[in-house]
């Protein structure tokens, strides 16, 4: 019984990593798109001055060090997810379930 929940555990920990990874997914992209670059980021293409920032003159160190924590936890969220769906799949195995990547027996 305890291992069930347990089991039941990692699955619900799968499932729901895939949301949190998908929104910061989705929030480092924006982020990195905020940054000014060489180009200006998007704050140049879409029509704003390239030297100044509407976050002010020390945004961009901030916005660089935001975007390196992000991408720390985001990357730490996936090996945990990993390893979760890894779980899932081996207790599957062992409980006598077949693999998605089994052959067809004829």
């Amino acid at each position: 019984m305890l291992l069930q929940g347990f089991i039941i555990m990692w699955i619900i920990l799968a499932y729901s990593l895939n949301v949190v990874l998908l929104l910061l997914g989705a929030f480092m992209v924006l982020l990195i798109l905020i940054q000014r670059g060489k180009g200006g980021g998007l704050i140049g293409a879409l029509g704003g001055a390239g030297g100044s920032s509407p976050f002010g003159s020390r945004a961009g160190d901030q916005f660089t060090r935001l975007t390196i924590y992000v991408a720390i936890a985001w990357l730490l969220l996936t090996m945990i997810q990993v390893k979760s769906i890894q779980y899932e799949y081996d207790e599957r195995l062992r409980r006598g379930g077949t693999s998605a990547f089994a052959r067809p027996t004829e």
